[in-house]
C-alpha cells in the first residue's frame, strides 16, 4: 500500500507497526473528509459556552476517543451484536461475546490478550466480505444499537468545536468503516480508525500495521495534524482511558472524559480537565475551566468483541 509524500519517515518512539497503523488511519481519514463534509450535520444535544474553543482558530481541532468517551460501551461490541442478529456467527460465540462485555465492566480496563482475541475474531468475520456490504450493515447497526448510546455531554463538547469553525475527528481502535459511519451521523469531520486491508473492495483478513490503539493513536493524530497544518498546542483531545495518554499528551487541551482510575489519577497529577457523565454530574474542574452540557445515562463500559465468522 503506497503512502503519500506527506507521510515521511523519521525517528519515533512508537514501533514501526504503530507508525504504519497511525499513518494509514490518517490517510484513510483524509480521503473520507470531502464526503463527510458534504453530509448534513445533525444538531447536538446541549451546548456549552466558554472562552475555549476559540472561534475562528482554523489551526485548532479536536480529537475524540470513541468507546466510553463519545458512546457508552464499545463500538466493536455493538457491531458484533448486529452481526449476530444477521447470523454471522453462532450462539456459542454470542455467549463468549457476552462474557467479554461482563469482564470489561468488572475490570474497568483494557487487556492486551483480550484485545488481540477481539481483533483476530473480528478479522475472521470480515475476511472475504465486500467493504460495501459491511458499510451498509454498519449503517443499520448504528441505528439499532449505537444511536441511543451517545453521551449528550460529550456530543455537546464536539459540537462546540464545530460551532467554533474547527474540525473534529474520532480516533478509535474500531474499524475505520464503523468509525466513519458514527462520525458522519454525528456531523463530525471524519474518523481515524483501524485500517483493515482490502483488495478489489474485499477484505483480506489482515490489518495495515496494527490496531489504532495506544501509541498508534498518537501517531495518527500527529500525522493528520501535519497534513492539515494544525498546531497541536492549540488542539484538544478527549478520552476515557489511560491507554490514550500518548494522544492526550500531544495536545494543549487534554480532557479526561468518564476516566478510568489510572487516567483520573494521571489527569489530576497533570492538571488536566475532567468530565464525568456517568453519574449525571460534572466532575471536578481541573485547569482551564470549560462548561459542558449535562451528561446522561448511567453505566457505560469498555468492551471487546470475541466473535467468530460463521461456518458456511
Amino acid at each position: 500500500m503506497a503512502l503519500p509524500a506527506w507521510l515521511t519517515s523519521r525517528k519515533r518512539s512508537a514501533t514501526a507497526r504503530s507508525v504504519l497503523a497511525g499513518e494509514a488511519a490518517a490517510e484513510a481519514a483524509r480521503k473520507q473528509e470531502q464526503e463527510l463534509a458534504a453530509a448534513g450535520r445533525e444538531g447536538a444535544e446541549g451546548a456549552w459556552e466558554a472562552e475555549f474553543p476559540v472561534a475562528g482558530d482554523v489551526r485548532a481541532a479536536a480529537f475524540f476517543d470513541l468507546d466510553n468517551t463519545v458512546m457508552q460501551g464499545a463500538a466493536l461490541f455493538h457491531f458484533g451484536r448486529g452481526l449476530y442478529k444477521r447470523k454471522f456467527f453462532r450462539k456459542r460465540e454470542l455467549t463468549r461475546f457476552a462474557w467479554q462485555q461482563a469482564y470489561f465492566r468488572l475490570a474497568g480496563a483494557e487487556n492486551a490478550d483480550h484485545m488481540q482475541d477481539a481483533r483476530e475474531s473480528a478479522l475472521s468475520i470480515v475476511k472475504g466480505h465486500r467493504v460495501s456490504e459491511l458499510m451498509a450493515i454498519g449503517e443499520e447497526i448504528y441505528d439499532e444499537y449505537m444511536a441511543g448510546r451517545i453521551w449528550p455531554g460529550t456530543r455537546a463538547l464536539a459540537q462546540a468545536h464545530l460551532d467554533a469553525g474547527q474540525k473534529v475527528w474520532l480516533v478509535t481502535a474500531a474499524p475505520v468503516e464503523t468509525a466513519t459511519i458514527i462520525a458522519r451521523r454525528l456531523g463530525l469531520t471524519g474518523a481515524l480508525g483501524t485500517v483493515a486491508e482490502s483488495v478489489g473492495g474485499v477484505y483480506t483478513g489482515r490489518l495495515v500495521g496494527e490496531p489504532l490503539h495506544g501509541p498508534a493513536k498518537a501517531e495518527a493524530v500527529r500525522a493528520l495534524a501535519a497534513a492539515e497544518g494544525l498546531d497541536l498546542d492549540r488542539c484538544a483531545a478527549y478520552s476515557d482511558s489511560a491507554n490514550d495518554i500518548p494522544m492526550l499528551s500531544l495536545v494543549g487541551y487534554p480532557y479526561a472524559i468518564n476516566p478510568d482510575s489510572r487516567l483520573r489519577a494521571h489527569a489530576r497529577e497533570m492538571g488536566w480537565r475532567l468530565r464525568d457523565y456517568r453519574r449525571g454530574r460534572k466532575a471536578a474542574k481541573v485547569g482551564i475551566p470549560a462548561a459542558a452540557g449535562v451528561g446522561a445515562l448511567a453505566g457505560g463500559a469498555v468492551a471487546a468483541a470475541a466473535v467468530q465468522r460463521r461456518r458456511r
